[in-house]
């Protein structure tokens, strides 16, 4: 049998079938099909009593207009809108930014890749940085001054109370963490915001206040497990990461409390995420 076939209707036009046009092409038969299905490549005939599609030379360079777009990255719903009228090169400058983009995630990751692969010094072992994004909350807040970190061992239980006795509903999963707006590490005197994520706002009462605090897009994160005297350690290992990966602090840290005193025997057992607001250095 041969694999051209002479279509009557027009003279000297070769009538390709649809699998030799898709060895010459090198694209499967069932792509062929499913471009005339959706409209994006119909067959220029098709066998009245067989239903067999064929294909002429005419036809190859909108197919290759559409294997080229695809090899960019292009969805065929991108490609039939250049068919539809939109301009090629509105396309391909549209795909060019969405490609800017992810290289530039991608440049991102390399550089965390890089940044494990690196021996981190002594204090900052253990570490791992990762981004993420804080979500809108709103808390019940206490603002005070503490004579040394050691007192918000004092300060926590009357405001869990207070929370109690103004009927308040801790938000799941709990978020509870503290805010220090001094802007810099104090032994002293040190003022902290205790804030714990609740269902709900109440009425403000003389021991705290009701707020909502707003999303954060990009905070780097470190979890640090153990007694609190190692923070610093933490603090020290995501001021390295910033650093290496061009990024700056745009808001007060965050402690975010997930185990300890309360439920955990040993201190070695407490673990809290540092939370840094950041933003990309441009």
């Amino acid at each position: 049998m041969n694999e051209t076939y002479q279509c009557e209707r027009k003279e000297n036009t070769i009538y390709y079938k649809i699998g030799l046009f898709s060895k010459m092409n090198r694209v499967t038969i069932k792509a062929l099909r499913h471009y005339d299905e959706i409209g994006l490549l119909k067959p220029a005939a098709i066998e009245k009593f067989t239903g067999y599609r064929y294909y002429t030379s005419e036809q190859l360079p909108l197919l290759h207009q559409i294997l080229a777009l695809r090899e960019m990255g292009f969805t065929l719903d991108e490609i039939k809108k250049v068919q539809g009228g939109t301009p090629e090169k509105d396309l391909l400058t549209q795909k060019r930014l969405e490609l800017l983009k992810r290289i530039a995630q991608d440049t991102l990751r390399l550089s965390q890749v890089e940044s494990y692969l690196v021996k981190n010094d002594g204090e900052s072992a253990g570490y791992h940085v990762i981004l993420k994004e804080l979500p809108q909350v709103i808390v019940a807040s206490l603002r005070t001054t503490i004579p040394n970190y050691d007192a918000l061992f004092s300060v926590v239980p009357p405001m869990g109370a207070e929370m109690e006795r103004l009927g308040c509903v801790c938000a799941v999963p709990e978020y509870c963490f503290n805010i220090y707006h001094d802007g810099e590490y104090r032994e002293t005197d040190v003022d902290v915001e205790i804030c714990e994520a609740v269902t709900a706002a109440k009425e403000d009462s003389e021991m705290l206040k009701f707020k909502v605090i707003d999303r954060v897009k990009n905070a780097a994160c470190v979890l640090h497990k153990g007694p609190y005297e190692g923070f610093p350690n933490a603090y020290n290992a995501i001021l390295k990461w910033l650093e290496r990966n061009g990024y700056e602090i745009i808001d007060h840290p965050r402690e975010s409390y997930i185990d300890g005193a309360w439920n955990k025997d040993s201190a070695a057992d407490w673990l809290t995420e540092i939370q840094f607001p950041v933003k990309k250095i441009n």
